[in-house]
């Protein structure tokens, strides 16, 4: 059993077992980044009208974009124990491609707590919008592939 490790002790449960936010006081603010991927698979027509913003709810990328940004900014709020935290950027980009959408969101802070969760909030809830806006058209559309890309954090 000398091999064997612990697992870790658990960061947001105090000994009697009760959830807490994770102080990061002591810590010194870094400047970090994350970016997140999603992907909705779609078909032809939905596709299209994406493309030509011709969507009976409008224009699905203007909307998404804007989702995705309001998302990040209230992640913390719809996350459970995630830190508020002063967002520099937020970016959410969408690529129609001819079976899917393939959408990009990037978040920035300097802050002593990473920004992956605003990122991957930001990506999926752009690709709900996306999902949303063409289901008229589309009932067998399919989100997947939420995913973390990257993450930085460097001194400042």
């Amino acid at each position: 059993m000398s091999g064997d490790a612990l697992p870790p002790k658990p960061s947001h449960i105090t000994a009697e077992g009760s959830l807490v936010m994770v102080d990061v006081l002591a810590k010194a603010p870094t400047s970090r980044s994350a970016r997140a991927e999603a992907s909705v698979r779609l078909g032809a027509a939905a596709a299209e009208g994406l493309r030509t913003a011709t969507l009976p709810k409008g224009d699905a990328f203007v909307a998404a974009q804007l989702a995705g940004i309001m998302a990040a900014k209230r992640t913390s709020e719809l996350i459970p124990l995630c830190h508020p935290l002063p967002l520099t950027h937020v970016e959410v980009t969408l690529e129609v491609g001819e079976a899917s959408v393939e959408i990009v969101a990037s978040a920035e802070t300097t802050a002593q707590t990473g920004v992956e969760m605003e990122a991957l909030t930001a990506a999926t809830v752009a690709a709900l919008t996306v999902y949303d806006m063409a289901k008229a058209i589309d009932k067998e559309m399919v989100v997947s592939e939420v995913r973390l890309v990257e993450k930085t954090k460097e001194d400042v």
